[in-house]
């Protein structure tokens, strides 16, 4: 009974050591494996040429630019134009200073405020969307307008020059100088934005620069091609001389 019972507990003593042992053959296949397929992977991507890194960020910048320019909205510019007029008996040279002031304060809300009823659209969508330039040659001030629809962006440069004109005539007896609509916005006919073979072409060029940065800053093994371990040459020695050991060639003259 006593020999029985010891075989009985052996036996499964063994049984766990083996499946110890297959647990472990099991975990050190599979980093094998795992250490064969990274070893793998480094190989191929060794032997890619050079010019891999350029061609794929080329690639890949060119499929974003044209995406972003598919994906985002084209927004539509309208440009209308006011002049200043000098009144009787005023210097004519004031009416140039007079039109910068007022490129100057058609961003303002006092304009914007009023150029909102006619607009439709809050004081904050013509902040975004307006934008006015002056000549240093001409009394005139251009005033343009963005907006995702050619007609919303020429009513909202219309309403701004509106209430721009508005805004000068009450202040024309003391300034002497009156602003009239010179030409009114018209609805264009092409976006402003870059189309989307502009934004594939500058996608394309930003990425090849990006590729050709990643070939240039890319670390260079010290190993050979092979992948061993470059051996260092031996020191030549002249003929019929014994070679030494290069402890031997430290030690210093006695």
């Amino acid at each position: 009974m006593t020999e029985h019972r010891t075989k009985d507990r052996i036996e499964p003593e063994h049984e766990h050591e083996h499946e110890h042992e297959h647990e472990h053959e099991d975990k050190t296949g599979k980093r094998t494996r795992n250490r064969t397929k990274n070893g793998t992977a480094r190989v191929r991507l060794r032997a890619l040429p050079p010019w891999s890194l350029l061609a794929a960020g080329a690639l890949a910048g060119g499929l974003l630019g044209g995406a972003y320019g598919l994906v985002r909205t084209p927004q539509y510019t309208a440009t209308s134009y006011v002049v200043a007029v000098p009144g009787k008996g005023s210097d004519p040279a004031s009416a140039l200073g007079f039109a910068q002031a007022y490129g100057r304060v058609a961003t303002q809300l006092a304009v914007l405020g009023d150029a909102q009823v006619w607009a439709g659209v809050p004081v904050a969508t013509l902040e975004r969307s307006v934008r006015t330039q002056t000549s240093p040659d001409a009394p005139m001030v251009s005033v343009s307008a963005t907006a995702a629809r050619p007609d919303l962006a020429a009513d909202l440069a219309d309403a701004v020059t509106r209430a721009l004109t508005r805004h000068a005539a009450h202040s024309a007896d003391a300034t002497r100088v009156t602003l009239r609509r010179f030409a009114r916005a018209t609805e264009p006919t092409a976006p402003a934005t870059a189309t989307p073979a502009v934004t594939g072409l500058v996608g394309l060029s930003a990425g090849g620069l990006l590729g050709g940065l990643a070939l240039l800053v890319r670390p260079r093994g010290a190993t050979g091609e092979d992948g061993g371990t470059p051996s260092v040459p031996a020191p030549a020695t002249a003929p019929g001389a014994t070679p030494t050991s290069t402890a031997d060639s430290r030690k210093a003259p006695l």
